[in-house]
This record gives C-alpha cells, sequence and structure tokens, in this order.
C-alpha cells in the first residue's frame, strides 16, 4: 500500500500595500457615515475582529475611487498571477523541488474571473511542464484552501510518486464595491485582505494528509458569497455564521474523522480558517481547543486579515514551523464557506 500524500512544504506571499486597522477604521467612518447614523456604534468591530493590518495589491487611495468590473478584474489577473507564481516559487525552492518535477497544479480561488484560467498561464512563468495536469478550483471561497488541500492530497493518493503543487490566491480587496454601504460591506472592510499561498504535496516528509470531506447544509445558500452587480462581486454574508458554526460544526468535524477512521477526541491539532474572532471562538467552544492553539489562527488573522481560501494556509504554514514530527497525532484543517459549506482535510504528523 502506497503511503499517504505527505505536505511537503508551504509558503506564502502578500501584496505590497499595508493597511493599518486604525486607517482602514477612519475610511470606513467617512464612507459610512452618510447611510449609518448610528456609525460610532458600529466602528468598535474594526476593533473587536482583532486585526492589526492587512495587505493589499492596490494603495489606499484606490478605495477611494468608483471602478469598474473589468478595470477590477484587470488588476485581479495581473496580480493573482504575480503573487501565485511568488508563493510557487518559494515553495519549490524550500522543497528543493525542480518545476519539471510538479505533476499537478491545482488553483483555487474565489474572488476575480479568468479564462483560460491562471493555472494555464502560471505553468509557463514557473516553467512547469506543458503537460501537467491543469484543476482550477473556484467559488468555494473561504472553504478554498482546505477543500483544495484535500482534492490535492486525494491527486496524490491516486497516482502514486506524484508531486503535485495547490495555490490558493485571492484578492478580497478587489471586491470592495464603495457604493455598497450594507452593513455585509462594513464587516469586509474591517476583515478582508489580499494574498496567496502554494502547498506542494508528494511521498517524502512532513504531515501526512489521511483524507478530506465535505459538508454542504440544505436552505443556507445565502448566508455567504457573492452577488453580481455593475460594479463586479458584492460582498454577501450572514450574522449568523458563528451560530451556526456552534450547531453544526462539531457533527461536520465528527462525520470527517469517522470517514477517516478517526474519533474526534483523537485531534491534537485543529488549523481553523481565520474567518473573524468570533468565529474563531466559536470554533473553540464547540470543539473544546485551547487557547494556545487557537493562537495560531488569531495570529495570521491579526497579521493579514482574512484573505479567503488561502488563509487557513498560511496557519498550515506557521503550524509546519514547529510540528511534532513522527508523533503520529491526528490533526484538522478546517474552513467555512459558500454553499454553506465546511470543507476539511485530516492529517497525521
Amino acid at each position: 500500500m502506497s503511503p499517504e500524500p505527505a505536505i511537503l512544504a508551504v509558503s506564502t506571499a502578500v501584496p505590497p500595500h499595508r493597511v493599518a486597522q486604525a486607517e482602514a477604521k477612519e475610511f470606513a467612518r467617512a464612507l459610512f457615515s452618510a447611510s449609518h447614523r448610528d456609525i460610532d456604534r458600529l466602528l468598535p468591530l474594526f476593533d473587536n475582529v482583532r486585526v492589526e493590518g492587512r495587505n493589499f495589491c492596490v494603495p489606499r487611495e484606490w478605495f477611494e475611487r468608483d471602478h469598474s468590473f473589468p478595470e477590477k478584474n484587470a488588476l485581479y489577473e495581473e496580480w493573482a498571477l504575480e503573487l501565485s507564481e511568488k508563493a510557487a516559487r518559494r515553495v519549490l525552492d524550500r522543497a528543493g523541488v525542480g518545476p519539471e518535477e510538479v505533476g499537478a497544479i491545482f488553483l483555487v480561488s474565489s474572488t476575480g474571473l479568468s479564462t483560460p484560467s491562471l493555472d494555464s498561464r502560471l505553468i509557463f512563468r514557473l516553467g512547469l511542464s506543458p503537460h501537467v495536469r491543469r484543476v482550477p478550483v473556484w467559488g468555494l471561497g473561504c472553504a478554498g484552501g482546505a477543500a483544495g488541500l484535500a482534492l490535492a492530497a486525494g491527486h496524490v493518493r491516486s497516482r502514486p510518486g506524484q508531486i503535485v503543487l495547490l495555490v490558493a490566491v485571492e484578492l478580497c480587496g478587489l471586491t470592495f464595491v464603495r457604493g455598497d454601504l450594507s452593513k455585509s460591506n462594513l464587516v469586509a472592510t474591517s476583515l478582508f485582505a489580499d494574498g496567496a499561498a502554494a502547498v506542494l504535496l508528494g511521498e517524502g516528509e512532513g504531515p501526512r494528509v489521511i483524507g478530506g470531506h465535505s459538508t454542504v447544509w440544505p436552505g443556507t445558500e445565502d448566508v455567504m458569497g457573492w452577488d453580481v452587480v455593475e460594479e463586479g462581486l458584492k460582498v454577501r454574508f450572514a450574522r449568523s455564521v458563528p451560530r451556526l458554526v456552534e450547531e453544526r460544526m462539531a457533527q461536520s468535524v465528527e462525520a470527517a474523522c469517522r470517514a477517516c477512521g478517526l474519533e474526534a477526541r483523537e485531534l491534537r491539532h485543529h488549523l481553523l480558517h481565520p474567518g473573524g474572532a468570533k468565529v474563531i471562538e466559536a470554533y473553540g467552544r464547540v470543539l473544546e481547543v485551547g487557547a494556545r492553539e487557537l493562537e495560531l489562527s488569531l495570529g495570521v488573522l491579526r497579521e493579514f486579515g482574512n484573505m479567503s481560501s488561502a488563509t487557513v494556509l498560511f496557519v498550515l504554514e506557521r503550524f509546519l514551523e514547529d510540528y511534532p514530527a513522527g508523533s503520529g497525532e491526528a490533526g484538522i484543517v478546517s474552513a467555512l464557506g459558500p454553499g454553506f459549506a465546511a470543507e476539511h482535510a485530516l492529517f497525521r504528523c
């Protein structure tokens, strides 16, 4: 029996324009005060989400003007490709793997559109084989990093000896619709950011991905997603996300563990998508995760904000810095996204 695929390396990349949370808060005050007379009551949100700063591919001044969808999408194609290449080159270097050794590339994204998909261009920029297997994955939102990890591992499992490159890239800042003065957009303005992450999987040293699991709940399509409007992708999500975590996440994790021959109580490591402080706290309560373990997710949230699918892979990168190699301990990479859905990838150290 072939060994389970290993996570050989993880690398990340962020764009150059850094915005401190205090600066974002004052920007929101100026923009949203016209439609929200209680803006001073709402603005503590920017402190409560526990974000200190975020990175964007455009300067802060860009957000002060209206932009068309074609303009935003052109920036998406340019910067998503640049950040994907940067993260992918780093992960290949970190693992000591040549680009010609990669047998498949999975590219996960939900914040822009590109046909041909970005992976087709990334192949030649990285020097991958023109015969590499391409698997673009779109529309999973914040859940895409965990789902992509499980999908890429499944590909390795079915093709022993092959090395697979997973890239998750999101430019959430480019989805900002200046004329959307809803509370959903106010929350997004306090959280969302840009970034990319790359993971290399194959035979070798590293945590072994033993399986993946998906849960989609009926009647929850409106909880999270995009509304396509003239100005682009308009954010949509409900305040009920933390409550849904508390009501449904434990059962989803238990089902994921059973599918991989584990009991939920065996999990020693929880790598959770930092969707926001309240979501992380809800994870902690329902999954009985201690403060020290939650700090991995909270640390990424503080430094980078919510970069949708890429964010949980930033958490994975930090975990790999001192993970207990050879311990055999079980862990899970989990994220929630549009559907409304939960995605999990389970591993052993």
